[in-house]
């Protein structure tokens, strides 16, 4: 928690004027009994109207000045609580940017989301609440029971018995809620898991009748969440009839023993009443340290877990002295790469050894699970490789700024990903001042300006998140006028092909290599019609290349690209 904390050091002025009111505010409250003793002992008894006129503007004036500092005091705690907490998400925000698929991988989507909403919520509730109340309470609690012994040291005893009961009551109540509320995190996290997959694939769901399944996979999360929530309001809503009890029984001590010592004539009336206010100010204030240790191990648990994304360095960083090629050109070059996924028994990829020049055209083509898009998230270095080098223009990637890394790479993933917003905006991801003649170009050659022009509004039409309101093809072709209109010195299409049918394709094609003359493309691919006019052609078999060199030449030299020409040529015959 206090790791987190020190990021309050931007709000320092608002903190220290909110402490101070709220310290005023506890000063004024804690004048008002004593004044109201003497306006009873010496006003009233006597009968002196001046006197009571004097008292009771003072403890008007007080008691305004009361209202005024609270006032301010909760402004200024809201206005820094909220602040700090629009802080710590833009830098779990900036920093989860920079994770890398490991990172990612780690964590999962649903729990990330958690962490950064309602973690940071349950850090801003407990810090809006402290700053009022952590120095109310203390001030409130030892000001009263000071005031005490000063009127009546011997009725004041009553306050040293009653508080080791409270604070033992509240130690114990914690010691039980604090991995409760730690469950109750971990299984929010699931719930949410759970939550956005039966969003996100309600298609598929109710295409193989799941909905039962799931229905029960939601509920046995959702009866976790509960039992755990429904365990930790039982503890804590125990703890307020027992401090009620302690309340009266405070109370009745008071009455009880004062009225005994008045009629004695130990003390007075005014001080029994003050007495009274006392002791509804120190049991008040250990009603708000109740309140703080219900909130402190929530909060507590939830800081824990924002630290635990914090302190996740990304291995995937720029060099301490990032180099940049004389020469942009866009020449790609594998030097013996080797690289596994963190836990895995063998490497995806083994030795991995070639070489493109810009104006070259490579296929990759091999089976489901050899390795063909591995080896294009290694080249953006989404992954560091374990041996060997990938060169960029005789530059290993390692030593290169991750921003102009990208920058010379325009990259169409195998699932299209598009974002809520215009046709225009989702263009301009790849380009982000690209002018309209540019956008334009780009969806003309990805063959995507046809449809475009028949929406409503054209390149303003508004697209749905993740592009739910058109087709698979579609949101295809505009992932390539995405990287076209960046103009890249390297393009990467990993399996763009596969949902287009055929003529698109070859018109796609055929636009597509009359704009790319002068950088490096990879075409990944399943159809062996889609590559086998690349200038080279890569088998990968088992992560391993199985050939480099033109269509014909590996239909005479690689056994397994004639197996794969021979499969697809036969089931098109077939069909």
């Amino acid at each position: 928690m206090l790791k987190l904390l020190r990021h309050l050091k931007v709000f320092r002025w608002a903190i220290i004027i909110s402490v101070t009111m709220t310290m005023l505010r506890s000063m004024a409250e804690l004048s008002l009994p004593t004044l109201s003793a003497d306006l009873v002992n010496i006003g009233i008894v006597n009968g002196d109207i001046p006197y009571i006129w004097r008292i009771g503007l003072r403890m008007l004036l007080f008691a305004t000045i009361g209202v005024a500092a609270f006032i301010l005091s909760s402004y200024l705690a809201s206005k820094v609580s909220a602040g700090f907490a629009r802080l710590l998400r833009e830098k779990i925000f900036t920093h989860v940017e920079n994770f890398s698929l490991h990172e990612f991988n780690r964590f999962g989507t649903a729990s990330l989301i958690n962490r950064t909403t309602n973690d940071i919520t349950q850090i801003q509730g407990f810090l809006e609440y402290g700053l009022r109340m952590m120095v109310t309470a203390p001030t409130m609690c030892l000001g009263s029971i000071a005031l005490a012994f000063y009127r009546d040291a011997t009725l004041a005893l009553v306050f040293v018995a009653i508080s080791p009961l409270i604070i033992v009551l509240i130690f114990l109540i914690s010691r039980k809620a604090f991995p409760l509320f730690e469950s109750i995190q971990t299984r929010l996290d699931s719930l949410n898991l759970i939550v956005r997959e039966l969003l996100t694939g309600m298609r598929v769901i109710r295409a193989f009748n799941r909905e039962k399944y799931e229905q029960s996979r939601f509920q046995a999360a959702n009866h976790g969440y509960a039992i755990t929530s429904i365990r930790v309001n039982r503890m804590m809503g125990a703890m307020w009839p027992l401090m009620s009890l302690v309340i009266n029984m405070t109370i009745i001590s008071i009455v009880w023993f004062g009225g005994i010592r008045v009629d004695l004539g130990y003390t007075n009336v005014g001080d029994l009443m003050a007495f009274i206010q006392y002791a509804m100010h120190v049991v008040f204030s250990f009603m708000i340290i109740t309140m703080m240790f219900v909130m402190i191990p929530r909060a507590a648990v939830s800081a824990n877990r924002i630290n635990e994304v914090l302190d996740t360095a990304t291995k995937i960083k720029d060099a301490a002295n990032p180099r940049e090629a004389d020469k942009k050109e866009g020449r790609v070059e594998f030097k013996n790469v080797t690289f596994s996924y963190p836990g895995a028994e063998r490497p995806v990829l083994s030795d991995i050894s070639f070489c493109a020049a810009p104006g070259e055209i490579i296929g990759i083509i091999g089976s489901t699970g050899s390795g063909k898009s591995t080896l294009m998230n290694l080249m953006l270095r989404f992954y560091d490789i374990e041996k060997g080098s990938i060169l960029i223009d005789g530059i290993d990637i390692r030593e290169m700024e991750l921003e102009h890394l990208r920058a010379m790479i325009g990259y169409v993933p195998q699932k299209a990903v598009l974002f809520s917003g215009t046709v225009q905006e989702n263009i301009r991801h790849g380009k982000e001042n690209a002018h309209e003649d540019e956008i334009s170009w780009a969806a003309k050659i990805a063959q995507a300006a046809g449809f475009i022009s028949h929406m409503q509004e054209g390149f303003s039409s508004w697209l749905a998140q993740g592009g739910k309101n058109i087709s698979g093809g579609q949101k295809q072709r505009l992932s390539i006028a995405r990287a076209l209109v960046r103009k890249p010195f390297i393009y990467i299409f990993d399996d763009i092909f596969s949902a287009l049918d055929y003529k698109t394709e070859a018109r796609l094609r055929q636009s597509l290599y009359k704009e790319v003359v002068d950088s490096t493309v990879f075409i990944v691919s399943q159809r062996v019609g889609t590559i086998k006019n690349a200038s080279r052609i890569i088998v990968l078999e088992e992560g391993r290349i199985a050939g480099i060199g033109s269509h014909s030449a590996l239909l005479d030299e690689c056994a397994v690209y004639r197996e794969i020409v021979a499969s697809q040529l036969s089931e098109e015959e077939t069909a």
